[in-house]
């Protein structure tokens, strides 16, 4: 079975380093990283060593032109659970070479994202997705619901970004 590795040090307290990747990557199995540690020279020194051996996905919504321009092959994302469409747009315009379209939506989007991650995640994609009228309810302990005024800040956002 196919494995993508999830690099994620914000949410494990631990950063898969580059030459880890490396050694990942001869894995048959492991095809691929979300990377977000954050730091793009860590992306770069990833792709670098593992080349084609291991797939690299932005794991951060704010870096994904970026992650792209080194490589990487496409995103797994928080904001395109609420914006698919826009996302997916963004990803292709690049893939396709029409990088001032993806620039502009990338940059379109830093707004929206910001107010995405103004609380734990998925606290505020799922008030996102409840504004959308997809009813998913409230999150479940420990996390709790996205406070008044993020709540206010994100509708804001959304609006701004066209989504209601």
């Amino acid at each position: 079975m196919p494995i993508i590795v999830y690099n994620v040090p914000s949410r494990t307290g631990v950063n898969i380093l580059p030459k880890t990747c490396l050694e990942l990557s001869k894995i048959s199995n492991i095809v691929a990283i979300k990377e977000a540690s954050g730091n793009l020279s860590q992306v770069a020194e990833i792709a670098s060593l593992c080349g084609d051996n291991l797939t690299i996905y932005s794991g951060n919504d704010d870096q994904i032109l970026p992650v792209l321009s080194l490589g990487g092959k496409g995103v797994i994302s928080v904001v395109s659970n609420i914006a698919p469409k826009k996302t997916t747009k963004m990803v292709l315009d690049y893939l396709k070479g029409n990088f001032e379209d993806a620039k502009k939506s990338q940059l379109e989007s830093i707004n929206l994202i910001n107010a995405l991650f103004c609380e734990v995640n998925p606290i505020p994609v799922k008030e996102a997705l409840n504004i959308l009228g997809f009813c998913c309810g409230l999150p479940r302990l420990p996390l709790t619901p996205l406070s008044d005024e993020n709540k206010k800040t994100l509708e804001y956002e959304m609006k701004s970004y066209g989504l209601i």
